[in-house]
C-alpha cells in the first residue's frame, strides 16, 4: 500500500501539474503577435525574421558547437581559473571531451566525481550553464517541429526560441525548485570544503557548494548531473522524504508538459491526449515491474528472515523508503534524466532490464522537448503502417506520409538501436570492455550494455559497478552522446520539412483519426514491435540470462 500510495502521489501530482504548466510553455515558448517579450529576445540575439528547417538546424548545431567550445575550455583550464577554493587539479584530455559532450548534450554521464574532481567555477559556469542550454535546445526544437506540423510555413527562430525556453520556462522554475531545496538543508555556499572533528577524534573533510542551485537545474532540465558523486542518494543533495518527493516530480514535470504544449501548439489538445496516454501506459507498466520485481530479496540474502519481507535492500537509501529506488530508476530513465536515488548496478536483474527498455524505446516522455519529439517519429511510422494496412495514402494531421519521410523516420530508429547494441558488441568483445567491468558473465555484460544505452538515449544513468573512466569509454560514449543526441533531432525537423514543402491535404471520412483509443492503440504497438524486435536478444544475453543463472544457482 506504501508504495502504491508513492507512485500515485508521484506520478498523478506530476500530471496535474502538467497540464498549466503546458499552456504557459505554449504561451512562453509560441506566443501569439505582439505578446511576449519577443522584441528583447531579438534585440539580444541579433535575430532576424524566421527559418526553415535547414536555417534552424544550422543556428542549433552552430550555437551547440559554441556550447561546446566554451565549456571545453573552461573544464580543460579550472586548475588556473577562480573560484576553485579546494584547488582541484586538471582533469585528463579524455575526461574533458567525455564530460563536456555529456553536458553539451543533455546527458550528463558522468565519469568522475563532482566533489572531487570539479571545482566550483566548471560546476557553475560550465556545467550548471550547460543543464539550462541544452534542455532549451530541446524544447526549443520542439517548438520549431510543432509550428511546421501546425503549417505555419516557418519553423520561427532558433535563438529567439532557446532564450524563451531559458528565461520564461526553466529559470523560473529553477528559482523556485533550488529556493525550496536551499530551506529543506540543501547546501548552497561558495565556501570551500568543511572540516569536522567525529566523536572518535577524527578529522572528518566535508564537501559541499552551490548544490541546491545545481540540483534544481540537473531534474527540472532532465539533465541528472549530480554534484557529488552519490548523486541523489548523498545525504546533502537529497537530505529528506521532501526533497525526495520533489525531486521525483520535478524529473518528469517538464516533458509530461512538453507534450501538452506539443498539442496546444498544433492545435490538436486531445490529439495530445492521446500520445500522453500511451505515455502514461509504458510509464505505469514500468514503474510496476520495478517496484515487483524488486520486492523480491537478491538471491544472496534471500534466505535472511528479513529479506523475505521487505525484498532487495542491497544498494538503497533506505532513510528514503525501499520503494524509491526502483520507481526513481524508472521516472529517471523514462525522462532521460539520469541522477539515481539508488545503486542501479545492485537491482534485481529483471529490475535493472525495466530501465534499460526505457533507454531503448525512447518514447515515454523523454527527455524536456526531445522526447515528444522521439515519440513524433514512431507516430510516423505508425500512420505509414496503418494507412498501408487500409489501402491507402498515410496521412498524418493533413500532411502525406511517403517514402521521403518514412526513411528518415527509420533511420532515426535504426541509428539509436545501431548506437547502443554496435557499440555494445564492440566493446563486450575487446579489453576496452572486457576488462572495465564490476562482474563476469551476464551482468557484465549488462553493465556495458546499459552504458551505451544510457549514452546513445542520452540519459546518463549507469550500473556504475562499471570501470568506465577509461580513454575508450570517455571517448566513446562521448561520440555515441553526441550522435545520439542530434541526429534524432535533425531527422525530424527534416520530415516536418519535407511536409511543410508539400500542400496539405484536406482531411476525409478516410483520414485516419490520430484523436483516439484506435490509434493510441496502434502506436502502442508499433512502439512495442519494434523494441522487441530490436532488442530481445541483448535482453537475453544480459538481463534475462543474469535472472535465469540466479535462479538456477540458488538454493531452495
Amino acid at each position: 500500500m506504501d508504495a502504491l500510495f508513492l507512485v500515485t502521489l508521484v506520478v498523478g501530482t506530476t500530471a496535474l501539474l502538467s497540464w498549466p504548466l503546458g499552456q504557459y510553455m505554449a504561451w512562453a515558448m509560441d506566443p501569439a503577435e505582439g505578446r511576449g517579450p519577443t522584441a528583447l529576445f531579438t534585440r539580444i540575439s541579433g535575430a532576424r525574421g524566421t527559418q526553415g528547417w535547414r536555417g534552424y538546424v544550422t543556428s542549433l548545431l552552430v550555437f551547440n558547437l559554441l556550447m561546446f567550445a566554451v565549456c571545453f575550455a573552461l573544464l580543460a583550464l579550472q586548475q588556473v581559473l577562480p573560484l576553485n577554493p579546494d584547488a582541484k587539479g586538471a582533469l585528463s584530455a579524455d575526461l574533458v571531451f567525455n564530460t563536456t559532450a555529456s553536458f553539451t548534450t543533455n546527458t550528463n554521464l558522468q565519469h568522475y566525481s563532482g566533489e572531487v574532481s570539479m571545482s566550483y567555477l566548471s560546476q557553475l559556469a560550465a556545467l550548471m550553464w550547460l543543464q539550462f542550454v541544452s534542455a532549451a535546445t530541446g524544447i526549443a526544437a520542439l517548438t520549431a517541429l510543432a509550428r511546421g506540423i501546425a503549417g505555419r510555413g516557418n519553423m520561427g527562430h532558433f535563438l529567439i526560441d532557446v532564450q524563451r525556453a531559458t528565461v520564461l520556462v526553466l529559470l523560473p522554475l529553477a528559482l523556485i525548485v533550488g529556493l525550496y531545496m536551499a530551506l529543506m538543508g540543501v547546501p548552497m555556499t561558495l565556501q570551500g570544503a568543511a572540516k569536522a572533528l567525529t566523536l572518535e577524534g577524527a578529522s572528518q573533510t566535508i564537501a559541499r557548494g552551490p548544490v541546491a542551485a545545481f540540483l534544481a537545474i540537473k531534474q527540472l532540465g532532465t539533465n541528472g548531473g549530480g554534484f557529488f558523486g552519490p548523486n541523489a542518494t548523498h545525504p546533502l543533495e537529497n537530505p529528506s522524504f521532501w526533497t525526495n518527493l520533489v525531486s521525483m516530480i520535478a524529473i518528469i514535470l517538464i516533458p509530461m508538459a512538453c507534450v501538452w504544449m506539443f498539442g496546444r501548439i498544433i492545435g490538436r489538445p486531445r490529439h495530445a491526449a492521446v500520445i500522453f496516454s500511451v505515455m502514461v501506459l509504458f510509464l505505469i507498466a514500468k514503474i510496476a515491474g520495478s517496484v515487483w520485481f524488486e520486492s523480491v530479496p537478491t538471491f544472496a540474502l534471500r534466505d535472511l528472515p528479513v529479506a523475505q519481507t521487505i525484498g532487495n535492500l542491497e544498494g538503497k537509501e533506505l532513510r528514503l523508503g525501499a520503494t524509491t529506488g526502483p520507481l526513481w530508476a524508472v521516472l529517471t530513465s523514462s525522462t532521460s534524466n539520469g541522477s539515481v536515488g539508488a545503486m542501479h548496478d545492485s537491482l534485481n536483474p529483471l529490475t535493472g532490464l525495466m530501465p534499460m527498455i526505457r533507454m531503448w524505446l525512447n518514447a515515454t516522455f523523454g527527455g524536456v522537448g526531445v522526447g515528444m519529439i522521439n515519440m513524433f517519429v514512431y507516430i510516423i511510422v505508425a500512420v505509414f503502417v496503418a494507412g498501408m494496412m487500409v489501402g491507402r495514402t498515410p496521412e498524418y494531421l493533413g500532411h502525406r506520409v511517403e517514402a521521403r519521410e518514412v526513411k528518415l523516420a527509420v533511420m532515426v530508429l535504426f541509428f539509436h538501436s545501431l548506437l547502443i547494441l554496435g557499440g555494445t558488441a564492440l566493446f563486450a568483445a575487446t579489453s576496452w570492455g572486457q576488462g572495465s567491468t564490476l562482474n563476469p558473465g551476464a551482468h557484465g555484460f549488462s553493465e556495458i550494455l546499459y552504458e551505451f544505452s544510457s549514452a546513445s538515449a542520452n540519459n546518463g544513468s549507469g550500473f556504475e559497478g562499471l570501470g568506465d573512466n577509461t580513454v575508450a569509454w570517455n571517448i566513446a560514449t562521448g561520440l555515441v552522446m553526441l550522435l545520439g543526441r542530434y541526429v534524432p533531432i535533425i531527422l525530424p525537423l527534416a520530415i516536418v520539412g519535407s511536409f511543410m514543402a508539400k500542400r496539405r491535404a484536406a482531411q476525409s471520412a478516410g483520414t485516419l483519426g490520430v484523436e483516439d483509443a484506435t490509434f493510441g492503440t496502434m502506436l502502442v504497438i508499433t512502439v512495442v514491435i519494434f523494441g522487441a524486435l530490436t532488442f530481445l536478444p541483448a535482453a537475453a544475453l544480459g538481463p534475462l540470462a543474469d535472472h535465469f543463472s540466479q535462479v538456477r544457482r540458488a538454493p531452495f
